[in-house]
């Protein structure tokens, strides 16, 4: 095999098991057994079983967030179309969370807030570039930072979710409330000139 089929096979590999049983329940001999390779090939690609699980979620990601963009409604205004914009990307940090990273590991690995942080950071970075390029997106610093301010408080808010809900059910009614007692607030402060 080649070295780019032998990185897809470990990842489509990682990923089917991630979904099925979550992260922190996932060996690294498991994703070797069914990627139908030796444990030390998947070494020789990524340095641990969370960098694997990293190149999975931004690339989940990046596809994802240019989906978000590019299903742009024009029909919408401006305060709309950022708020459909942000509890999209909300949805989808709640899908890293509960299909690729599963609850136990956020809630009890030491590993999992600086893990969560950092892919926190890379989401912004792709979001704040994304949405830049969006027509109609106002081209001025000032606007630029305060898309920055929304989209930090958005992903700070949903990302606790996952340290603070006990259950899905929890989690929904959290992003219930966010989607109405918190996010019209943020969209306006960042739209308002």
């Amino acid at each position: 095999m080649e070295a780019d089929k032998i990185k897809d096979s470990i990842k489509r590999a990682a990923q089917d098991l991630f979904r099925k049983f979550g992260y922190h329940k996932t060996s690294v001999n498991e994703i070797a057994k069914k990627a139908r390779i030796a444990k030390a090939t998947i070494y020789k690609y990524f340095d641990s079983k969370e960098a694997v699980l990293h190149i999975l979620l931004m690339d989940y990601i990046k596809a994802s967030v240019d989906d978000l963009v590019q299903s742009n409604t024009p029909d919408m205004d401006e305060e709309a179309h950022l708020n459909n914009l942000i509890m999209k990307t909300c949805r989808l940090s709640y899908t890293v969370c509960n299909e690729f990273i599963g609850w136990d590991f956020i809630r009890e690995s030491t590993n999992s807030q600086d893990f969560l942080k950092n892919l926190s950071n890379e989401l912004e970075e792709m979001l704040m570039a994304s949405f830049i390029q969006l027509p109609g997106i106002r081209k001025h610093e000032t606007y630029h930072q305060r898309l920055r301010f929304l989209i930090k408080c958005s992903k700070s808010i949903v990302f606790s979710f996952a340290f603070t809900s006990v259950s899905d059910s929890d989690v929904r009614k959290n992003f219930v409330s966010f989607q109405k007692e918190i996010l019209p607030y943020l969209v306006k402060a960042a739209i308002t000139v």
